[in-house]
Order: structure tokens, then C-alpha cells, then sequence
């Protein structure tokens, strides 16, 4: 037998099993609807651009897109779901710095790998954190409740969206930094968590500024500073943690698209193509960077790669130094 038959002989033995891969890959999105999984309960950041992403892929994907919120475990649950879902175009996850960063520390025996089993989409924007009080505190700066967390005991509690999340974590450096023992008390979620600090269940919270701006508004919280670097656009008038004082404290939030690992290319340059066209249109921008002060990204899969290989050592050394445990 000549090589050259051999090869086509063996080409004809293994078209049959090449085959059903190559047609849902082309008929994808025709088969059935996408599930985009939030792994965090309604209200909160994730799920805000989860839905505004899901209805502008709907639209030109011609499919339904159906978010379905997983919470648990700082994004874990959802996360480790779509770990294991199948790699064909149909699953979706709004992944955050919790479960693509900070969980690989943080877990010991982490049930998903955030590197390996997942195909990076798009970094899709970055999002402050504020340090965000019950009005009733009686206090109007970062030092003034600094000095109450001194002197009283019985308010050193923080509530945070989840053990190992951005906002638990902010807790814990606070804590930390001005040399006070904090207690931490973990929710499912941030809506949750917003609505004990607003009655006063929990003092105080680190919590990203898409879901407090609006109770804000209506005197339900109040905002002392953000943790970003400079001050932002939607909020001017609030001063950095390091302007109030706090020496050093920065930490900035993010939120990103990614498929299970082994999604045809195709399909992942193609989500890609339309949530970065989604992120470029005037009402996704109103909403995301005008009304929730959200710094849109729409990056590349290969540069949100990159961004992960840098962020997880640099979670990493503060998980450590700051001791935070998964509760």
C-alpha cells in the first residue's frame, strides 16, 4: 500500500467522528439558546452586565441568550458548572476577579481550574469598589469611622458580596491597614448584602459602585471614598482611600466573558466580535459607564489572558497577607 493511500484511507476511517463536530460548529447558534450563567444573585454587577450582554447578543446572534444566576461560594458554584459544561458555543459565564483571580489562592481545593478550563472571551470593563456605610453611623469620613471602629467594638463587623470576593478581601487589607481586628460577615450576593448595611444589621461593606450608587441616591447608604487609584468621573466629590488617609489602599474590580475550554475558535472570536460591538453602542455605554461608573474594556481574549496571568499572583499575595479564609 502506498503512503498516499494509506493516508487517504486513513483521512476516510476518521471523517466520520470530524464530521458532527464540524456541522454544530458551523450551525451554530441555530440548535437551541445560549445560557450566559452569573454566578451571583440578581441585582449586583455581574448580573447588570449579564443581561445587558445577553440582550444585545440575542439580538445579533438571532438565538436566545437566557441568564441563569448561580451563587455561591465567591462565584465558585457557577463557575465550577461551567467548567464542565459542554464546549459547544451554548454556555456562557460572566466571570469576575473572585472566580477568575482571587479563588485560585484562596480555595485549597478549588473544584475548577480559572486557567485551564475556561476560553477567555473579553475583559469587559473594570469597576471601582466604595467603602460604603449605613447613614445612621453617625460619621462622615474614612478617618471619623476609623476612629468609631477604634473606640467601639460591637461595630466591627463587615458584610461583602461573598467569602473571597474583591469586597471581602478590601474588608480584610482595611482592617488590616488601620490595625483594627474586623469581623467578616459573607452574603450570597450584593444585593443582599447592601440591604443589612442599609438597615443596619452590618455597619459598613466594600462593595462595587454599580448597585450602591442607587440606594446612595435616596439617602439608603452613604458613600465615604473609592479604592481606586484616582478619583472617578461619576462621583467626583468621593475621595480615595489613600486621599482619606489609608496609605497604599487600591484595589480595582473586573468583569470578563469566557467559554468552557475547547470552544471552537470560531465561535469564541465571533462572541468576542459582538460583545465588543455591544460594549461600543451608545445606550451599553450610557448605562455601564454613565449611569453605573463602570470603566469599559471590550478587550481581546488574548490580552484578558494576560490580564489573568498578572492578576493571580498579585490576588495571590494578598490573600496571603491579609490571612482571608473562605468562611
Amino acid at each position: 500500500m502506498t503512503t498516499t493511500r494509506r493516508h487517504a484511507l486513513l483521512a476516510l476511517a476518521t471523517f466520520p467522528s470530524v464530521l458532527p463536530g464540524l456541522a454544530w460548529a458551523e450551525d451554530w447558534p441555530a440548535a437551541k439558546p445560549i445560557t450566559y450563567v452569573v454566578p451571583f444573585t440578581p441585582g449586583g454587577s455581574t448580573d447588570i452586565i449579564g443581561r445587558t450582554l445577553a440582550q444585545k447578543l440575542g439580538e445579533a446572534l438571532k438565538q436566545s441568550v437566557v441568564v441563569d444566576n448561580k451563587p455561591g461560594q465567591a462565584g465558585g458554584i457557577g463557575a465550577t458548572y461551567v467548567a464542565k459544561a459542554a464546549p459547544d458555543g451554548y454556555t456562557l459565564f460572566g466571570g469576575t476577579i473572585s472566580t477568575h483571580a482571587i479563588n485560585a489562592s484562596l480555595y485549597k481545593n478549588l473544584p475548577y481550574d480559572p486557567v485551564k478550563d475556561f476560553e477567555p472571551v473579553s475583559l469587559v470593563a473594570t469597576l471601582p469598589n466604595v467603602l460604603i456605610i449605613n447613614p445612621n453611623l453617625g460619621v462622615n469620613t474614612v478617618a471619623e469611622l476609623i476612629a468609631l471602629l477604634k473606640r467601639d467594638s460591637g461595630k466591627r463587623l463587615f458584610a461583602s458580596s461573598g467569602a473571597g470576593t474583591s469586597t471581602h478581601l478590601a474588608g480584610e487589607m482595611f482592617g488590616d491597614m488601620i490595625g483594627v481586628q474586623l469581623t467578616h460577615v459573607p452574603y450570597k450576593g450584593t444585593p443582599p448584602a447592601l440591604t443589612d448595611v442599609a438597615s443596619g444589621q452590618v455597619p459598613f461593606m466594600f462593595d462595587q459602585m454599580t448597585a450602591a450608587l442607587p440606594l446612595a441616591k435616596v439617602g439608603r447608604l452613604k458613600l465615604l471614598a473609592v479604592t481606586t487609584g484616582k478619583r472617578i468621573a461619576l462621583a467626583p466629590e468621593l475621595p480615595t482611600m489613600i486621599e482619606s488617609g489609608v496609605a497604599g489602599f487600591e484595589m480595582t474590580s473586573w468583569q470578563a466573558v469566557y467559554a468552557p475550554k475547547g470552544t471552537p475558535k470560531a465561535i469564541v472570536q465571533r462572541l468576542h466580535a459582538e460583545i465588543v460591538k455591544a460594549l461600543k453602542t451608545p445606550d451599553v455605554q450610557a448605562k455601564l459607564e454613565g449611569q453605573l461608573g463602570m470603566n469599559i474594556v471590550g478587550s481581546s481574549p488574548e490580552e484578558l489572558a494576560a490580564h489573568m496571568a498578572r492578576e493571580i499572583p498579585r490576588w495571590a499575595a494578598l490573600v496571603k497577607k491579609s490571612g482571608a479564609e473562605p468562611g
